[in-house]
């Protein structure tokens, strides 16, 4: 069964939480090998050690893991099983937008369930990763898609989208161990205010963030996933609480060659060192579900006077080879 989020009401205004919908179970192994796409929402890749893990919103019970040692073509692992089984976790439906870092031996999920975000550890990128005591990050608040932040001198942030005036995305303090948020530190980076966010409905959603060059990048999508004009802008901030500017030539990725529904992306090092980023689309120009994971290059450009974020909309499409 396919999950979509709902519209819902409050305090006046009606928003559609929109980047992070599942496509039902992961499927029963074929007798004979098969390759398709690699059917991901909100899709994030690790390189650890001389292996691709890839993770993202596709089963209702839980976060899937595939791997690869080239990027293009993906398996799956130990019998289909899941990184994340919910009973592994707090709450128990709408497993969306994982991301998974490795830090001090330990293996972070950021991800969210049941509109909630939360963090799950591993002692490998496999899984399984559980809580060790399953409450969301936030427990009076709803909020998905966080997104992990390391500075230069060690300090962790955590990124994410609260649910007021539309979709949008905040930043607050972590605590040393990663898995707790300092309240009294969180304020707000950016919200809807470009003319090609305001489509449907009103949604800044997705953060990721790097540093280049001593500046702070942050890429994010706004309007529905659901719309075709789902799309990739950044921001920038001269310091990590912000304020954040928006590019003006936003979006940086909408609708590239014949994909529809562009979103929901992370950035990542490949094993020659040049950074990419992968991204979801709608599966067609007409269908929405099961989305499909793409990745891209991206790069840096000077632009009257101006260091500017670009994506290559020359993309690549993966292959998932389920045995």
């Amino acid at each position: 069964m396919k999950h979509y989020l709902l519209l819902f009401l409050s305090v006046g205004f009606c928003i559609l939480a929109c980047s992070s919908s599942s496509t039902g179970k992961l499927p029963e192994l074929p007798e004979d090998p098969v390759e398709t796409n690699v059917f991901f929402g909100d899709p994030f890749i690790l390189l650890h050690g001389d292996t691709y893990y890839a993770y993202g919103t596709s089963a209702d019970d839980g976060i899937a893991v595939y791997v690869s040692r080239d990027l293009l073509s993906w398996e799956t692992v130990q019998g289909n099983r899941l990184a994340l089984d919910k009973k592994d976790s707090w709450g128990d439906r709408w497993f969306w937008a994982p991301e998974v870092y490795h830090m001090d031996g330990k293996f972070y999920m950021y991800y969210s369930a049941d509109e909630h975000i939360c963090v799950a550890t591993s002692d490998s990128p496999l899984g399984p990763f559980k809580q060790e005591i399953k409450r969301p990050m936030i427990a009076d608040e709803k909020g998905i898609d966080n997104s992990l932040f390391i500075d230069d001198n060690g300090k962790p942030y955590l990124f994410y989208d609260r649910f007021n005036d539309g979709l949008n995305i905040w930043v607050a303090e972590l605590e040393d161990n990663l898995t707790e948020i300092k309240p009294k530190t969180a304020v707000k980076c950016i919200h809807v205010s470009q003319e090609w966010e305001e489509v449907w409905p009103r949604v800044n959603e997705g953060p990721f963030v790097l540093k280049h060059e001593g500046k702070y990048y942050m890429t994010y999508s706004a309007n529905s996933y659901e719309s075709s004009f789902y799309g990739i802008g950044f921001a920038t901030a001269e310091q990590i609480m912000g304020p954040w500017t928006k590019h003006a030539g936003n979006p940086i990725l909408q609708k590239p060659g014949n994909l529809v529904g562009v979103g929901h992306s992370a950035m990542f090092r490949d094993k020659a060192g040049e950074l990419r980023i992968v991204f979801h689309a709608h599966h067609s120009q007409t269908e929405i579900h099961p989305r499909i994971m793409h990745i891209s290059n991206v790069s840096f450009e000077e632009k009257d006077g101006e260091t500017v974020m670009v994506i290559n909309e020359k993309f690549i499409t993966p292959k998932l080879v389920i045995k």
